[in-house]
């Protein structure tokens, strides 16, 4: 266990890394109400498993662990409900966290269109693309999810592609 009390050690961890927390949240939950949801549940599960931390891993990727498994069992269990919901996610408040004040409507166009060709992704491939994109190394994906770093690298290469075909002519450099 940690020498901080849990509620201190929640907080600090949420603050320095709500932004991971809502890039999973967003590319696992179509809906705003779903996202809400999840952004609970995935807090719930964080708060829970505090006392497990045991300082083996980087916070970071620890974190990325709850918040990913969080977000496969959770969208097993959602998919019916989500299924039922089709209103696509807005640009909103949480978002506001992670992107710049100045995005011109081209760029959040393009983001929003980022996060639905994730969705659509497997979700083991979107969780790799999560972490690539927030600059975590092969080794550190390759713990969170618990498969060798080549397999990581093969996984990525493919969802790049995917990728690349659904935001063709949006993002050149992708």
């Amino acid at each position: 266990m940690l020498a901080k009390n849990s509620e201190t050690t929640f907080k600090e961890w949420i603050d320095e890394h709500l932004g991971l927390i809502l890039r999973v949240v967003r590319s696992f939950a179509g809906t705003a109400d779903d996202q809400d949801d999840l952004f609970q549940e995935i807090l719930l599960q964080i708060w829970l498993s505090i006392p497990r931390f045991g300082g083996r891993a980087k916070v970071s990727t620890w974190l990325y662990r709850v918040a990913l498994n969080t977000a496969l069992v959770w969208n097993r269990s959602e998919k019916s409900r989500r299924r039922r919901s089709s209103r696509m996610v807005t640009l909103s408040q949480t978002v506001e966290v992670v992107q710049k004040p100045d995005n011109s409507e081209q760029d959040r166009e393009i983001l929003e269109r980022l996060y639905g060709a994730i969705r659509k992704l497997p979700k083991v491939d979107a969780s790799i693309v999560l972490m690539f994109l927030d600059g975590l190394a092969y080794s550190e994906m390759a713990e969170v999810l618990g498969i060798s770093e080549s397999n990581v690298g093969v996984k990525l290469n493919r969802a790049k592609k995917q990728l690349a075909l659904v935001l063709k002519g949006l993002i050149d450099d992708f």
